[in-house]
């Protein structure tokens, strides 16, 4: 088993009806892993309160109350390419995550996520994002090397204090290439898109739903090589999968986007064809230093 480097934990709810032990509720609260491998994992010690001390089978339920924990999976495979550090300071990391590494924990990823990597690196076991970007999509990640400042860093892109621009290649739709073919496609060639995005299915997935929108990008062609567009990409809201939808409504799915719009077989991954989905640019006055930070990265390559 691979098991965490740090440990992870959870808030125990206030609820109306709490189990009788901790570790009922983890069998309820964490389905997925048999009770037998909680059972387990107690019996060994591997669960315990904030001040380290283990619980037992039967330790009672109590709200309100942090619970540790390890994640464990079977194996754990590591990422085909490696983070960069684009810079940092004493409060900020911003670094450079390449395509198919994750952000956070979760499934079958547990150390080599980019926040572990991190956390390793820089020594900083607090170390936290202050945004989220697809496993898929490579680019600038902005992350926070002090829990109490990450409100302060997130608000940046709560209230829209911050630039962030993307780039994305996709193959152009036969009426672009026609205006481009006949030499009247003038660029750049600009798009507003809104609209609603929902949980699609499975739920990993995100759709397009009738509705009032709650999704706003703003797009542009800037080059043509080929029947190959280059958009720069500014999301100015930030629901998930948001710009792999949008570019998929107008007719241009995203090169070797393994969602939309045909959901791939898990596992189909091409490790040379990522997602040319590019985090390019990230502009900022620091709120806390008041630094202004301008980090752009090189385009992407066809």
């Amino acid at each position: 088993m691979v098991r965490a480097a740090q440990a992870s934990f959870i808030v125990l709810p206030q609820t109306a009806n709490p189990p009788a032990s901790v570790y009922d509720y983890f069998c309820q609260r964490f389905d997925n892993i048999p009770a037998d491998v909680w059972r387990e994992r107690f019996n060994a010690g591997k669960v315990h309160w904030q001040d380290g001390q283990a619980l037992a089978l039967c330790t009672a339920y109590r709200p309100q109350q942090k619970v540790y924990y390890y994640r464990e999976v079977a194996h754990e495979a590591t990422p085909p390419y490696s983070e960069s550090i684009l810079y940092q300071d004493e409060q900020i990391v911003l670094a450079n995550k390449p395509h198919f590494m994750a952000l956070h924990p979760g499934g079958e990823v547990i150390n080599q996520c980019l926040i572990n990597r991190l956390r390793v690196r820089t020594d900083c076991k607090q170390l936290i994002a202050a945004h989220r970007l697809d496993r898929a999509t490579a680019g600038i990640v902005l992350l926070v090397k002090q829990s109490e400042r990450r409100d302060a860093y997130h608000g940046l892109f709560r209230h829209g204090q911050i630039t962030k621009e993307y780039q994305a290649l996709a193959r152009l739709t036969p009426e672009l290439l026609a205006e481009h073919s006949a030499g009247k496609l003038s660029l750049p060639r600009r798009w507003t898109v809104k609209n609603r995005i929902d949980k699609g299915s499975p739920s990993f997935t995100m759709r397009i739903v009738e509705g009032e929108a709650n999704s706003h990008s703003e797009i542009a062609l800037v080059s043509v090589e080929g029947e190959i567009g280059r958009f720069e990409l500014m999301p100015i809201t930030g629901k998930t999968h948001q710009l792999r939808l949008h570019m998929n409504s107008l007719g241009m799915p995203i090169l070797n986007d393994n969602f939309y719009p045909i959901l791939q077989p898990k596992g189909s991954e091409d490790y040379e064809q990522p997602m040319k989905l590019l985090a390019r640019r990230l502009a900022f006055t620091d709120p806390v230093t008041g630094r202004l930070l301008d980090i752009c990265l090189p385009e992407l390559s066809l």
